[in-house]
């Protein structure tokens, strides 16, 4: 997959399909519309191509972080598992921000993409205060020369499936309810780094440890039964998300897994952890040996979770 990450000079050579979106979690609405632009691939040889934003317009109009289910890399991962061509974060500027709707799809969608077919959602907006909708598009199709297929939301129990309603469930801690939503796994990117190596020589569970952004929306602080992604192979696990309060004082919030059945230093590698299961919540214990205890509790509820769910594929 090809990225054009903050630039405005691009332009891509090939005809393509292209949508248009944050695309917040890559849930079970996006892959919807996903999977419709590489329909067009199949049937008329176009590349694929995903306009997004470098950031949240919230977080660069308010000044305040905009808590998001997946991250900009987080993102670009998923859309290149689904084999998309090209993805574009175009900088959120001033300029972009009050250009007209029109001109946004001459310019940028035609222009620079080079777009001879659209696919986009019934609620989708752009351009200046987001004049544009779907019935632009379709006005403009015949003017600029493009195949336009609109697609009506995915729904849950007659609620619309969104970034917001799967926030709404990750804050209660409904893992699972929130993974049906985004129909695969939530997950947490990152680089393994140093811990403070109390988990393998001390209590004898050896850990990776990744720190999130702090951009990234968690679940609440607790341990989970988790699926790792590393060097293309899954491994069960179970995670501690949170501070770590029996071991350190003032830790910065942490993504700390064991993994069943790995025995390999994965320090400056890049893993993948999808959390699958909500166990119980963070707490501080007495002393390091009820922690090691309770550890020993967590392994075994893990273990039985994944052994009935047979999610290890």
């Amino acid at each position: 997959m090809e990225c054009f990450i903050g630039e405005t000079e691009f332009r891509i050579g090939q005809p393509t399909a292209v949508t248009i979106g944050k695309f917040d979690g890559r849930h079970k609405g996006h892959q919807k519309l996903l999977g419709r632009m590489l329909e067009f691939k199949r049937r008329k040889g176009l590349k694929t191509a995903v306009f997004t934003f470098d950031m949240s317009p919230i977080t660069r109009i308010s000044g305040t972080v905009q808590k998001v289910i997946t991250t900009n890399q987080e993102r670009r991962d998923n859309m290149a598992k689904m084999g998309i061509d090209y993805l574009v974060e175009y900088p959120f500027t001033s300029d972009v921000i009050h250009l007209p709707a029109e001109e946004f799809v001459r310019e940028i969608l035609i222009g620079k993409m080079n777009a001879r077919a659209m696919v986009v959602g019934t609620d989708c907006g752009f351009g200046y205060q987001r004049s544009g909708d779907a019935a632009l598009l379709k006005k403009l199709s015949g003017k600029y020369g493009y195949d336009l297929e609109v697609v009506v939301k995915e729904k849950d129990c007659q609620r619309d499936i969104s970034s917001t309603y799967i926030k709404e469930e990750l804050s209660k801690g409904h893992v699972e309810k929130a993974n049906q939503l985004l129909g695969q796994p939530y997950a947490i990117h990152g680089i393994v780094v140093h811990g403070n190596h109390v988990g393998g020589p001390v209590l004898g569970f050896p850990t990776v440890n990744i720190i999130p952004p702090e951009e990234k929306f968690l679940p609440p602080f607790g341990v989970y039964v988790s699926r790792v992604l590393t060097g293309g192979r899954y491994y069960g696990g179970i995670t501690n998300i949170g501070e770590k309060p029996t071991v350190e004082k003032n830790s910065p919030v942490g993504v700390e897994t064991f993994i069943f059945g790995l025995d390999e230093d994965l320090y400056g590698k890049t893993i993948e952890v999808q959390l699958l299961n909500f166990e119980r919540p963070e707490r501080k214990f007495d002393s390091l040996e009820q922690l090691k205890e309770q550890l020993e509790r967590d392994k075994e509820y893990g273990l039985s979770y994944l052994d009935k769910e047979n999610v290890l594929c």
